[in-house]
């Protein structure tokens, strides 16, 4: 009897444990936040626990993450991925629905994105006046600080899915490398340095180095609007001369690589040579790279064309 009744006593006090360890483990395994990081252009929200535990080694997860983030972190050098590759399309993701304006009043666009006097303009023009504040529009990090050649007093912020904005011609910046900013928030004053005609705020959003045409991530209207969480960059969006400074392109958002191919299927036309037509002037009609032309048509650049030929259209 006495032997069976220490029996049910370890019994209990086994469950007791077993019972208390488990309460313990969910406890730790409980998640308090979540940290955001970039791997690729994708934003990746990992789960921060109370303690860290054999299974969530989380501070491991975050330093392997954190080294994808940091890449290229040069606060000297204001384009830090001179010498990369990049391969298109691509792709972006924001978590955030709108953006905060850069400068305070209605945004009025005096020069957009495109080919502009014989020059590739890689940003669009904000009007204001010297001494106007100028805020980032999204949440991120300052890169660089200084005067970079053209651009005068520049400002640049790398944010949370890997874009960096570009604010230039600045009469006074007021905020240095690595301090963390919020959307909104002011980080200097318009001016007229570098080579500016007249006041403006020069708006630019890089990824990796090449210029995207800010309108088509963002709809500087009123509403402020982050065009989609997702969008597919395609080369056209990072080249100038597929876009004119005076006027706004058609937008477009691709969110998949399905939408690409099919809206590239639609487009396709099909030209029939006339008689004094060159690839020159037919690349000039189109908007279009007569590499382009050539690679869609297996030509060369100094191919004779004849009257009626048809050529394939992008």
């Amino acid at each position: 009897m006495k032997k069976r009744f220490v029996s049910c006593c370890l019994l209990f006090i086994s469950f007791f444990v077993i019972s208390g360890q488990e309460t313990v483990t969910q406890e730790e395994n409980k998640v308090i936040d979540y940290k955001k990081m970039v791997l690729e252009g994708k934003i990746i929200c990992l789960p921060i626990y109370p303690r860290k535990t054999k299974e969530f080694p989380v501070e491991d997860i975050l330093s392997d993450h954190m080294e994808t983030y940091n890449t290229k972190w040069d606060t000297l050098n204001f384009n830090p991925y001179w010498d990369e590759h990049l391969s298109f399309p691509f792709q972006l993701e924001f978590d955030e629905k709108d953006f905060s304006p850069p400068v305070s009043g209605k945004m009025v666009i005096t020069s957009r994105f495109g080919w502009r006097r014989g020059r590739a303009h890689k940003g669009i023009d904000i009007d204001l006046q010297v001494g106007d504040t100028v805020k980032t529009i999204l949440d991120g990090k300052i890169r660089y600080v200084g005067y970079h050649g053209g651009y005068g007093n520049t400002i640049v912020v790398r944010h949370h899915n890997g874009l960096e904005t570009v604010y230039a011609h600045l009469s006074k910046t007021i905020v240095k490398e690595n301090d963390n900013v919020k959307k909104g928030q002011m980080i200097g004053e318009g001016g007229v340095t570098g080579n500016a005609r007249g006041s403006h705020l020069h708006l630019e959003v890089r990824y990796h180095g090449k210029g995207i045409n800010p309108e088509y991530l963002f709809e500087f209207t009123e509403d402020r609007k982050i065009r989609s969480d997702t969008l597919m960059v395609t080369k056209r969006w990072v080249t100038p001369r597929y876009h004119r400074s005076t006027r706004m392109s058609k937008i477009v958002v691709y969110k998949t690589k399905d939408d690409i191919a099919k809206a590239e299927e639609e487009k396709k036309k099909i030209y029939t040579v006339k008689k004094g037509d060159t690839l020159s002037r037919i690349a000039n009609k189109y908007g279009l790279a007569i590499s382009e032309i050539c690679k869609t048509n297996s030509l060369r650049h100094n191919s004779i064309l004849r009257i009626g030929q048809q050529i394939i259209i992008y």
